[in-house]
């Protein structure tokens, strides 16, 4: 089998593409920042004896998107981890138009092309596994981090959506959505914010995400307090959960 690890060259992705490679799939791995892949191709070489293939891509870029897909399609690709995303925090009216238009260029608009592209090739042939990485916030509303949050209630609904196309066609493709809180990677640094509560573990999440995506699960939780809170959260009023959500971003500390 061959994996296509998107965002990969820190956090969630970078430790799912280990997890893959710990159960024997070869992988290709892309992001921006071509050392981190080459450190990363290294390790997973020198580890576990896959095959890895880097591909340095900005997918802030549509037509890098595009290229991306161009480039590794004729592998034929058995696992899309639809990965890469970042955010953006701050007021809706102070934060940097063009560091969120950036931000949903990847977490909406590449993910949504790689998404499409790869189901189509799945489809075809009547196998294929894709996880989407999405978040506990893509079922809330996210005062301070509005962007961000809208941009994973994105993928959560789409992925909800195109799995259940694929059940009623008893289709061999499986997709799911990784759905946790705060993970312990560079996202804090990222968006220039601490988390307000504990992170969880990135390696043992993309263990997690790695046997719940063969497993055939939608939804992947880092904890069972992550996954009941995302159910309780469909029983409180979203003015509520927009409150509570408010007060939890700010208790959280900038840079």
């Amino acid at each position: 089998m061959i994996a296509l690890v998107t965002g990969a060259s820190s956090g969630i992705g970078r430790d799912i593409a280990r997890s893959l490679a710990m159960h024997g799939i070869n992988v290709i791995i892309t992001a921006r920042r071509r050392d981190r892949l080459a450190e990363l191709k290294k390790e997973l070489v020198e580890k576990y004896g896959v095959k890895v293939m880097t591909i340095a891509a900005d997918l802030t870029d549509e037509r890098q998107c595009f290229e991306l897909y161009k480039r590794v399609k004729k592998y034929n690709i058995d696992i899309l981890i639809n990965n890469a995303g970042f955010g953006v925090f701050g007021k809706f009216s102070d934060t940097d138009l063009e560091s969120e238009l950036d931000m949903l260029d990847v977490n909406i608009r590449a993910f949504h092309i790689l998404f499409k592209l790869f189901l189509r090739d799945f489809k075809a042939r009547g196998c294929g596994y894709i996880l989407n990485t999405a978040s506990a916030a893509g079922f809330l509303p996210g005062p301070y981090f509005s962007s961000y949050y809208a941009s994973k209630a994105y993928i959560v609904r789409m992925t909800q959506a195109v799995a259940e196309e694929l059940r009623s066609e008893h289709s061999g493709v499986h997709v799911s959505m990784l759905c946790p809180g705060p993970v312990a990677t560079e996202f804090e640094e990222k968006a220039r914010v601490h988390f307000a509560i504990p992170a969880a573990s990135s390696p043992k999440l993309a263990e997690k995400a790695v046997r719940g995506m063969f497993g055939g699960e939608l939804m992947i939780c880092s904890d069972p307090i992550n996954k009941a809170s995302i159910y309780a959260a469909k029983l409180i009023p979203d003015s509520l959960l927009a409150l509570g959500a408010r007060i939890s971003q700010s208790s959280r500390k900038p840079y």
